[in-house]
């Protein structure tokens, strides 16, 4: 520490502009040209944004668990909906407990709904309960709706 810091300062009397940028005249705004002229892919009816997959989803959205004032679909009881193109609907869900008591009855009506959305052919249920169901699998809609956000 017993060092000194000495600050140099040197004056000048003017300073170089930097360069400036180059331009280049002659490109042409072709970059967009094939982009624009790119139709939109159309979502096929059995994947995710597709028009059938769609309409179970708003099937399952208003199937309401009987104990709880949420959608089966927002309550995460549905792991998976898978659809084929030639309109075969699964729909892998479980129930909030194995003694849930509408274990019953519950699989029978989702069913029913997707089977009356409009291009399914055949609906099936797998109930499973691997992985089991915890308040970690809800929407943030269904947990604001029952008060824990």
């Amino acid at each position: 520490m017993s060092e000194e810091r000495k600050i140099l300062v040197e004056e000048v009397d003017a300073v170089n502009a930097p360069p400036k940028a180059r331009v280049e005249e002659t490109r042409q705004r072709d970059y967009l040209d094939g982009f624009l002229s790119q139709k939109p892919v159309e979502t096929p009816a059995d994947e995710p944004g597709g028009d059938l997959y769609d309409g179970i989803i708003e099937a399952l959205k208003e199937i309401y668990d009987p104990e709880i004032p949420v959608n089966i679909y927002d309550l995460g009881l549905i792991y998976g909906v898978d659809v084929t193109t030639d309109g075969h609907a699964v729909v892998t869900m479980t129930l909030t407990t194995p003694h849930c008591p509408v274990a019953e009855s519950m699989p029978g009506e989702v069913e029913l709904r997707v089977g009356a959305v409009p291009g399914v052919g055949d609906a099936q249920v797998n109930l499973v309960w691997d992985p089991p169901w915890d308040p970690q699998k809800m929407s943030d809609e269904a947990k604001l709706e029952l008060g824990m956000l």
